[in-house]
């Protein structure tokens, strides 16, 4: 039986569940890296965990492995409450972003070594070791060192040597960080093949947006240690939750302009009116207590410089033009404040042009400026 089927046969219940997760650094009143945390990752479910740095998503993964012991709180593995149970035995398997590679040991030895520590017979240790080099494309390295591979050989060893431990929970800890953007790209499909294959639990860490939205099942946000949002990662880019997450997905990011949401022209409807430009909120459902300042959010693909109907057009000069191939980005200055437009190649505008720029009433983002929530 290959590696991928006696990981799903042997792992069927490994859902991982955060109860309350805290954690202090110098006593319960010190700096709280993460507050009050509910999380749960579903059997055979990715759930990547993203944000800044320091917002807690590293110190989140090391609770689970039993490398960092939370204030307060539980974690449940399979069912099973873990939180005082050595990391050994919580049967969890961890990449890291260093690698962590023994350099005197060749490849096979790194990737049996926590096999040969339980002890088990030299002939299933050489079939898993080999099988896992043989999905990951490394069984030619097998009698080399660590020193004699790439960044990203090293980094499918690191993940070969989790594999063939057969846990019930991955955990990935910017696995990817160190390696150039086509590498990158490579070990995501890879990352993403063996969750396939293997059906296990994964957590993955990550500061990385294009990382999230590629590898996910489910999204989760942080900052400063809080949920900030949990959903797919459509759910994530379509309806952001607040404006942190509105900034934080998309590339290039987001715009944002400041306005007034008041009531429309004519008595009638609420409009978001700001320097420049008045968008009509006739698709929304708002309450009246909703009047009041606003930040309207637009993504950089949701304008255009092409006029049409129903759009509502602002003027602006074109401050840069960032060619990246197919696509073009539109720096432009407005009235109504600093923009991105995402075009093709072909778009004749350049630096210095006055152009006019419009944005569709249905592609907007709304958030209240002082909560910075969704709306």
């Amino acid at each position: 039986m290959d590696v991928a089927r006696r990981l799903l046969c042997a792992h069927a219940m490994s859902e991982v569940r955060l109860v309350g997760i805290s954690k202090h650094y110098d006593g319960p009143r010190g700096k709280a890296v993460i507050e009050a945390l509910d999380l749960t990752a579903d059997n055979g479910e990715l759930v990547v965990l993203v944000g800044p740095s320091g917002c807690g998503k590293s110190t989140t993964l090391r609770i689970i492995a039993g490398l960092e012991e939370p204030t307060a709180g539980r974690v449940y593995i399979g069912g099973r409450d873990v939180t005082m149970t050595p990391p050994a035995q919580r049967d969890i398997a961890m990449v890291f972003q260093s690698y962590a590679l023994y350099p005197h040991m060749t490849v096979f030895e790194n990737m049996a070594f926590a096999l040969r520590i339980r002890k088990l017979p030299q002939a299933e240790i050489t079939d898993r070791v080999q099988a896992a080099a043989r999905s990951l494309g490394i069984e030619n390295l097998l009698d080399r060192r660590p020193k004699q591979l790439s960044g990203g050989q090293r980094q499918r060893v690191a993940i070969g040597r989790a594999v063939v431990r057969e846990p019930k929970v991955f955990l990935f800890d910017e696995p990817l960080s160190n390696l150039d953007a086509k590498l990158r790209g490579d070990m995501r499909r890879e990352i993403a093949r063996v969750h396939k294959e293997s059906g296990v639990t994964s957590m993955y860490v990550t500061h990385d947006q294009i990382e999230a939205m590629t590898l996910a099942d489910r999204i989760v946000v942080l900052r400063d240690g809080a949920v900030q949002q949990v959903g797919t990662p459509m759910e994530i880019y379509d309806r952001p939750a607040n404006r942190f997450v509105a900034g934080f997905f998309g590339t290039p990011a987001m715009n944002f302009l400041t306005a007034e949401l008041a009531i429309g022209h004519g008595g009638t409807g609420l409009s978001a009116r700001g320097p420049g430009f008045e968008l009509p909120m006739t698709e929304r459902t708002l309450a009246p207590s909703s009047v009041g300042d606003v930040v309207v959010g637009i993504r950089p693909e949701a304008l255009t410089l092409d006029a049409r109907p129903g759009a509502v057009s602002l003027a602006a000069s074109v401050a840069l033009r960032e060619v990246l191939g197919a696509e073009v980005l539109l720096h432009l200055d407005s009235a109504a404040g600093e923009l991105t437009v995402r075009t093709d190649a072909q778009t004749p505008a350049r630096a210095g042009d006055h152009v006019t720029v419009w944005l569709a009433r249905g592609a907007t983002h709304l958030f209240d400026a002082r909560s910075e929530l969704r709306l």
